[in-house]
């Protein structure tokens, strides 16, 4: 479990991994830049005050609170985009670690998308439970650890099982190893709560998972 984690890790901030995740923040600041910019026009146009200096204040105390807004947006967003290179990052991991294996199939276009609207779903209502959490003493983080980590597993066990096999025998072999399933989740949910480092969540998530998904198909010890 830890030897695959720690590699996949180690293969996220690889040139072909890299590849992938700059073009993904790309599109996520650029969202996010247009957003802000709605944001200010928004204010600007509905907004009016009395005196100039309160228009001052109001257009950076709305700069400041959107950029802290935003901020929390960039893990969900990034997640939607990196939803999208799922297929390409999983082709990377086959072609480079399992090149004798017989290759996975790739998702359709439209299950694809609602896959990354899945996981996006799952990475904002999971950021928003954290921030909630922080206010309930005695939950907190285990909590957070224990709904990401039966989700993501979920989602990223049956993505990398159904490249090889139909969606109802993806799910039962998930849930015959719910087990290993849900900790490979643990792993996944105690990255995506490190600031920062959750942008690779998604990356992580997909390489970790392909390399899980073959131990489990090989029977080899997890």
């Amino acid at each position: 479990m830890f030897a695959a984690a720690s590699r996949a890790m180690s293969q996220v901030f690889e040139p072909q991994f890299r590849k992938i995740f700059l073009k993904m923040l790309g599109f996520t600041l650029a969202v996010l830049v247009v957003i802000w910019i709605a944001l200010q026009g928004v204010v600007a146009g509905f907004v009016e005050l009395p005196y100039p200096w309160l228009e001052t204040a109001l257009s950076i105390l709305t700069g400041i609170g959107a950029v802290i807004g935003l901020g929390f947006l960039i893990a969900p967003v990034s997640a939607l985009f990196a939803g999208l290179f799922q297929d390409e990052i999983a082709d990377i991991v086959e072609a480079r670690d399992y090149p004798q294996d017989p290759p996975g199939k790739a998702m359709a276009v439209i299950p694809s998308i609602v896959l990354a609207l899945k996981f996006t779903g799952i990475v904002l209502l999971g950021n928003l439970f954290a921030l909630f959490l922080l206010l309930i003493p005695g939950i907190n983080l285990v909590a957070f650890f224990v709904v990401n980590g039966y989700l993501l597993g979920r989602e990223f066990f049956e993505f990398a099982a159904t490249r090889f096999m139909p969606v109802a025998e993806a799910k039962r072999l998930r849930k015959a190893r719910s087990g290993t399933v849900f900790m490979g989740g643990l792993v996944i949910a105690g990255v995506l709560a490190v600031p920062i480092l959750n942008l690779v969540t998604p990356i992580f998530a997909t390489v970790f998972m392909m390399h899980l998904y073959k131990r489990v198909a090989s029977g080899a010890a997890i």
